[in-house]
């Protein structure tokens, strides 16, 4: 597929060929919800914790006799039913990543790629570069383009004073090629592949 390529500007520079293989794909909403899933599963951070009856700072005494006081039978006081207790089966520290093959993590980021492209969501533009790094020049650029909640993809290395002025810009993500991923794609509204991003893409997933 031919894709029209821009510069900052907005000014036209050429056109580009798009791999149908990996931009002309019809996007599948399970292979892109197991690939999000993949992915939020593996950051998150599994570190709550609870103390069990075994960790808790009370005596290990025994509170009263077992029999004769007309209660219930008891041990020490780190049972999970009295205040400041253990808890019982309470979520311990672990991962909750879970696998996913490589094969489909690619599939799922075609498949990304493919539904920014039918959507009518994928830009192509030259390069970005940036003469200097003030955030403020880099603004009215991305005004003037009428960018909003955009992820910009570059190539194997990003541009550093442009990198500089972004970091700053509420909306706007710079990656680079190595760094696409299938959640930052769908979550922005505009998806910006330079030449050469597009090109790493491209030779990283045939």
């Amino acid at each position: 597929m031919k894709a029209n390529v821009i510069k900052l500007d907005a000014k036209s520079a050429g056109s580009i060929d798009l791999d149908d293989a990996i931009f002309g794909l019809e996007p599948r909403a399970d292979i892109l919800h197991r690939v999000v899933r993949y992915q939020l599963a593996k950051r998150q951070a599994g570190t709550h914790k609870v103390k069990t009856r075994s960790e808790t700072s009370y005596s290990t005494k025994k509170i009263y006799n077992q029999k004769g006081t007309g209660g219930a039978r008891h041990g020490d006081r780190n049972a999970p039913i009295f205040r400041g207790g253990g808890v019982y089966k309470g979520p311990k520290v672990r991962s909750h990543a879970h696998d996913l093959t490589k094969k489909f993590r690619k599939l799922g980021l075609k498949h990304a790629l493919s539904a920014k492209a039918t959507a009518g969501e994928l830009i192509v533009i030259d390069t970005v570069e940036a003469k200097t790094s003030k955030t403020a020049d880099l603004a009215k650029v991305v005004t003037n383009l009428g960018w909003k909640k955009v992820l910009i993809i570059d190539g194997t290395d990003v541009n550093e004073n442009f990198l500089l002025a972004s970091r700053n810009i509420d909306g706007l993500d710079v990656l680079p090629s190595a760094g696409a991923n299938v959640y930052d794609i769908l979550k922005s509204n505009t998806l910006v592949l330079t030449k050469a991003g597009a090109e790493a893409l491209e030779a990283r997933l045939k």
